[in-house]
């Protein structure tokens, strides 16, 4: 049996990752933010105050930073344009009254911050002691859940015949930015 070489591993996970996160991004603005969980609810996805692009490696890796909260995302747009792949976003979600924020890292799909909807942990007389805590795991939960059938989504695109005609549809809209 060959060995496998987790540096190529590792290489695909940060391209899929990147491919992810711009794919969103595009997806949401097409979509006016407008997508649906697993079991067909209506929530609204968007991008918001922070995006990292990236694109070269090693010596040449070239990043460029959005951040602010009225920041018009001029840098990572230009950087897009220029062939750079979202890095790093920050990301809402909404459904109902609920809002949850997250960042998202495109090399490991890791999650640095993840806010969830505020919960009050008082807790009346006659109610159960748990439902709080009980409360939080199911926003917590929810959020990852909405963000895997996105996820799930991208895939079923990528690893299909139809992401030659996304992946032009992504360039369309990245150099109409």
């Amino acid at each position: 049996m060959d060995d496998i070489d987790l540096t190529k591993a590792e290489s695909a996970s940060h391209y899929i990752g990147q491919d992810f996160l711009t794919w969103l991004w595009y997806y949401t603005e097409l979509k006016s933010g407008y997508c649906q969980d697993s079991s067909g609810q209506d929530c609204i996805v968007s991008f918001e105050q922070r995006i990292t692009v990236q694109g070269g490696e090693g010596e040449s890796l070239d990043k460029a930073v959005s951040s602010g909260p009225h920041s018009e995302l001029k840098e990572v747009k230009s950087g897009l344009q220029q062939g750079k792949k979202v890095q790093q976003a920050r990301i809402r979600i909404e459904q109902d009254s609920l809002v949850w924020q997250l960042q998202i890292r495109a090399e490991d799909l890791s999650l640095n911050s993840y806010k969830t909807p505020k919960v009050t942990f008082q807790v009346e007389e006659g109610e159960d002691p748990d439902g709080p805590f009980l409360e939080k795991m199911y926003l917590l939960e929810k959020g990852i859940e909405i963000l895997d059938t996105l996820f799930t989504k991208f895939l079923d695109i990528r690893f299909s015949n139809s992401w030659t005609g996304e992946r032009r549809a992504v360039n369309k809209w990245i150099t109409g930015l």
